[in-house]
């Protein structure tokens, strides 16, 4: 399995950055009456998505319907495992679990990078919509929240300036995303790989955008280099220190700003990616997801899948599909939004590659 991801690891892009590596019918009964109270619970989050000026009033959480989603979402779990205990109950104005959030991920520069950048602007949004509405089908019951993806911080071929072998994208860029996010009522999360330099010095760097309601946070192991091998050599790591500096440092936003709670999405798909998963420290801040980020055929996703995110879990879970990667080898299948709410639990995060 490793030698099938580490391969995707070696392709650059025209522009010499790396592309990711990666890679019954859902309704408990106690869920059936819930879709209409999670979309109010969520809409102010789009609310906010759609204007920054404004200052929204979030409603406190509603406790029991929290619990029962959560409930919902670990799709009959026996394990002990899902929904995960003792994790802290969210601020106001949190979008997991009462929407599922559907996102195209990319950059703007790279077509090999992503759907994000692959199709025009607007063809892209159009698909996203498609997307949006397949999933809002395969399972009526959880509102979609549609958002992009994009990767802020690149790990790159060449060494740079400063020898640390990853490029930041101007802000006008990262503005351009905003635009357009705004246009198909999305969120927005940026994705940081820092190669040879570390979360510590990316992450601040990205506090004006951060600050604002509708933009949240990713990291991805996979290029974080802390040996000083060159990205793409090898998959990278991050401990769970690491993950609780960024959740600390997004919890310190949330409040310094009075904002809704932030996501944190970190990308896996080896053991070795995320070290002391169990130290993860859960806040009312942050929404953190463990997203699958393996591609290849469906077997070998559900492998990744079971070990690596099922069996260790942290808070929610979230699954990723490659529009090219996925089909690569037979059955030459990308897995359906039917077919991905076979798993337990339900990921509440999908993202398109």
């Amino acid at each position: 399995m490793k030698n099938i991801f580490l391969s995707a690891l070696l392709m650059l892009s025209s522009l010499g950055l790396f592309s990711n590596c990666t890679q019954s019918k859902p309704g408990a009964p106690e869920a059936k009456a819930t879709a209409k109270t999670a979309a109010t619970a969520g809409e102010n989050a789009e609310t906010a998505a759609e204007d920054t000026t404004t200052k929204v009033v979030y409603p406190p959480i509603d406790k029991k319907l929290y619990d029962s989603l959560m409930k919902r979402l670990a799709h009959g779990d026996t394990t002990g495992k899902w929904p995960v205990k003792n994790a802290p109950y969210p601020l106001p104005g949190a979008i997991l679990p009462f929407k599922r959030v559907i996102a195209f991920y990319g950059n703007l520069y790279a077509k090999k990078m992503g759907i994000l950048g692959e199709l025009p602007p607007n063809e892209m949004l159009a698909k996203l919509k498609g997307e949006v509405k397949n999933w809002q089908k395969a399972d009526p019951q959880t509102p979609v929240q549609p958002a992009l993806h994009y990767i802020a911080v690149v790990a790159s071929g060449s060494a740079g300036k400063d020898g640390k072998y990853r490029n930041r994208m101007p802000f006008k860029q990262i503005d351009s995303v905003l635009v357009l996010a705004k246009k198909a009522h999305a969120i927005v999360f940026l994705d940081v790989q820092v190669a040879l330099s570390n979360i510590h010095t990316e992450l601040p760097l990205l506090e004006k955008y951060l600050s604002m309601p509708q933009v949240h946070f990713g990291m991805d192991p996979e290029f974080s280099m802390k040996d000083g091998s060159l990205p793409g050599r090898k998959i990278g790591t991050y401990d769970a220190a690491d993950v609780n500096y960024v959740s600390g440092y997004l919890a310190g936003l949330v409040r310094k700003y009075n904002l809704p709670p932030k996501i944190l999405i970190v990308h896996r798909f080896t053991k070795k990616m995320l070290t002391n998963y169990q130290n993860i420290k859960l806040r009312p801040e942050v929404q953190l997801v463990m997203d699958m980020d393996g591609w290849g055929e469906p077997d070998l996703k559900e492998g990744t899948w079971r070990y690596f995110i099922h069996n260790e879990p942290v808070q929610f879970t979230g699954f990723k599909l490659f529009y090219k990667n996925d089909i690569k080898k037979a059955p030459h299948h990308m897995l359906t939004p039917e077919e991905v709410l076979k798993k337990k639990p339900y990921p509440i995060y999908i993202q398109y590659q």
